[in-house]
């Protein structure tokens, strides 16, 4: 594998293991807000909303990266097997 090769993917996977922590904290503080018990109303909409812009951005850069690098639509993504 090149070097361009190497580091476009190692920018999806970044970005594909952000999207999945952002989902992830997500659910947590959405299914289980017991889970952030000692924090006030105000952290818990920050902390949603500090998830949802990392969704978000890392949305985004995955888009980016397949609008511009198409050799990326051959890269395994979430959705695939």
């Amino acid at each position: 594998m090149n070097f361009k090769n190497s580091a476009l993917y190692s920018l999806a996977l970044k970005a594909q293991s952000d999207k999945a922590e952002a989902l992830a904290s997500l659910t947590l503080l959405l299914e289980h807000p017991a889970g952030i018990g000692d924090h006030s109303t105000k952290d818990l909409h920050n902390n949603l909303n500090e998830a949802l812009s990392g969704l978000a951005d890392a949305d985004d850069r995955l888009e980016t990266l397949n609008r511009y690098f198409p050799e990326l639509r051959n890269f395994p993504n979430e959705n695939s097997e």
